[in-house]
């Protein structure tokens, strides 16, 4: 969780946040209007190089209105990812260790807003029934569902296969 709680998200409009800043920021903007429905997923995409960055994201839609992002781009200096099982191996976990995060820490934040109704469940995996990770889908899933969370695969998986994408 360290990985997380040191250095800055990045969002657009609000620029660099720290991982408290941004779950407040994620509890204002469902506050600013509470009768509509959310949903929060968290998706994890990688470069293709040796070296890779991985641009984790938290995203939050307001059913019908859009949402918002939170972006976090890990490298890892030291260790070498030699092939795409451990990029996108990497990918899931990390996905899951933020997720796990935000969700309990996030329970405890909204207990004050008991009226907001969102969801939390979901984590999209950048791995799909076409392409090289097809042989992947079954370990992955299994990964995300064992950390108690629902996976959402391309080309659903937008959270992972276009923001996090756009960030790698």
């Amino acid at each position: 969780m360290e990985l997380f709680l040191n250095g800055d998200f990045y969002n657009p409009t609000k620029g660099n946040l720290s991982l408290p800043h941004v779950l407040n920021e994620v509890r204002e903007y469902l506050r600013e209007k509470p009768n509509k429905i959310y949903e929060i997923v968290v998706g994890c995409d990688s470069s293709s190089s040796d070296e890779p960055y991985f641009p984790v994201v938290v995203v939050v839609l307001r059913k019908g209105e859009g949402g918002r992002f939170f972006l976090k781009r890990i490298h890892y200096a030291q260790q070498k990812f030699y092939n795409l099982h451990q990029r996108i191996l990497q990918e899931v976990f990390l996905s899951c260790q933020l997720a796990l995060y935000l969700r309990d820490e996030f329970k405890v934040l909204m207990e004050s807003n008991p009226e907001i109704i969102y969801e939390f469940e979901y984590i999209h995996a950048d791995v799909g029934e076409r392409g090289p990770t097809k042989d992947m889908i079954k370990e992955v899933i299994g990964l995300i569902r064992g950390n108690g969370f629902e996976p959402v695969i391309k080309p659903a998986s937008f959270a992972a296969s276009t923001v996090a994408d756009r960030y790698s």
